[in-house]
């Protein structure tokens, strides 16, 4: 009995050693990570500056020189710096590719999650932490594979940089990105930019569906629509009553739809999706989509589409929806002022300008004041998604994932990808990363990445930037 309890535990460590140092690099990956999602970064009591210190630590560890890599900080935000790091090119002039990632995160309480979402935990096949998935887990891929380069030696042709930066989760932060653009924009010069934005999609049975490449996305802006009048005791309404004027605008901006627009992205998504919808036996979904890259003005098909799930119909146009009210000064008064925010998500190309006046036009009421709050940077027309780009993903994905197939899509959320787009690096969503539809609850309760689509991820990115910067 003792010979086969010692004959079973050799074997066990013999396992767990072999998959200990299967990737002897791997460790080292876990380290950087953990150490990045367990710096608190969020916006109230964190600090980017510090995880930024942190990696940057890691790289002249790994032989980077001090002239490679690029601390910065803005002195009103010190908490909120970045790091630019550069692996040098062999062709002075073959063009840079820029590796971005954001290292802040959204808040967090500890009392309202079911682990301390700073610190890493790793249970039943998945990471969990606040960042594990968004986007730290991008930004340690990046670092990562900065380091394996320098430990293998990899002399790529093309430059490459990286830029790890604050700001992307908070509307009025300092933000790294636009920072970089408007500051230092020689630093992260670029043919193109890789970013956050897109990765492979799982099914509810976890299995993989397709892997898709952001080409183009969403901007996010702030629109506050405001009544206001004389008010008056609440024992004599009056037919012009703030609040009520208000909920009729509001009314109208629910009802409204802005036209179907169609961008390499979408309309490639669309045909691909459709293929997938079609071998599921779902035909009429199938059709409906080819219908409407034939022709977006066909409104039966839409209506198809975005009732089969809303995230298909948003990705089709600009959408616009109420998210914040605030009316009234007494429970005895007539108000005297009401306000709303609408929050729209405005499609590649049109301008923030475009849309407010859109909204006072579908609002058609001289006494509701549509203004712009906050813009936090241009709506450019999307990238081009070339084969350059396109070819590496299908064929890293193809030997990884035989059968899946590689979609473009435009990202009816935001990135950082909108400050680079506008200052003339085309910026593509590539992560590699299978999530499930609930995306890993980012933003929410008890955030999560699968350790198997962390890893799998890691291994798809280096790959794929070795390709890339040899191109």
């Amino acid at each position: 009995m003792k010979s086969r309890f010692v004959l079973g535990a050799v074997t066990a460590l013999v396992a767990c050693m072999h998959n200990a140092y299967a990737d002897p690099t791997e460790q080292q990956f876990r380290a950087l990570y953990k150490e990045l999602v367990e710096t608190n970064t969020t916006l109230s009591a964190g600090s980017c500056t510090l995880a930024a210190e942190r990696i940057a630590t890691r790289l002249k560890a790994a032989g980077f020189p001090d002239s490679d890599l690029h601390p910065f900080a803005d002195p009103q935000f010190p908490k909120e710096g970045g790091l630019v790091a550069i692996l040098p090119g062999s062709d002075p002039k073959a063009k840079a590719i820029l590796l971005l990632a954001h290292i802040d995160v959204v808040e967090a309480k500890r009392e309202d999650w079911v682990r301390d979402p700073f610190t890493l935990v790793e249970e039943d096949g998945k990471f969990y932490a606040r960042g594990a998935l968004d986007d730290k887990a991008q930004a340690a891929i990046w670092a990562d594979s900065l380091i394996r380069f320098k430990q293998e030696g990899f002399k790529p042709r093309h430059t490459l940089k990286m830029a790890l930066t604050c700001g992307e989760e908070t509307a009025g932060a300092f933000n790294g990105a636009e920072w970089l653009t408007k500051n230092k924009r020689a630093l992260i010069d670029a043919g193109y930019a890789l970013n956050e934005g897109a990765g492979g999609e799982l099914n509810a049975a976890g299995k993989r569906v397709s892997m898709t490449v952001q080409a183009g996305e969403k901007v996010a802006q702030n629109y506050r629509l405001e009544v206001t009048n004389r008010g008056g005791h609440s024992s004599r309404p009056q037919k012009d009553n703030a609040i009520y004027r208000l909920a009729a605008a509001l009314k109208k901006v629910e009802g409204y739809e802005f036209p179907i627009q169609l961008a390499d992205g979408s309309r490639g998504y669309l045909n691909g999706m459709s293929k997938i919808q079609a071998a599921a036996g779902r035909k009429d979904v199938a059709d409906a989509m080819l219908a409407v890259v034939k022709n977006p003005g066909d409104a039966k098909a839409v209506a198809l589409v975005s009732s089969t799930d809303s995230s298909w119909g948003a990705m089709l146009h600009t959408t616009c929806v109420a998210t914040l009210l605030d009316a009234g000064h007494a429970t005895n008064a007539l108000p005297q002022r009401a306000r709303a925010n609408i929050n729209c998500r405005i499609f590649p190309g049109v301008t923030q300008e475009d849309v407010r006046q859109t909204l006072v036009k579908a609002i058609d009421d001289p006494a509701v004041k549509v203004e712009t709050l906050e813009i936090r940077g241009e709506n450019s027309a999307p990238p081009a998604l070339t084969k350059a780009i396109l070819e590496p993903v299908e064929r890293v994905t193809a030997k990884m994932w035989p059968g899946v197939p590689v979609m473009p899509i435009l990202q009816s959320g935001a990135t950082d990808g909108q400050f680079l787009n506008a200052a003339g690096i085309p910026t593509y969503g590539i992560s590699g990363i299978f999530l499930t539809p609930d995306l890993g609850n980012i933003h929410g309760l008890n955030e999560y990445i699968g350790v198997q689509s962390l890893m799998e991820g890691r291994t798809f990115l280096h790959e794929l930037v070795k390709i890339y910067a040899n191109q």
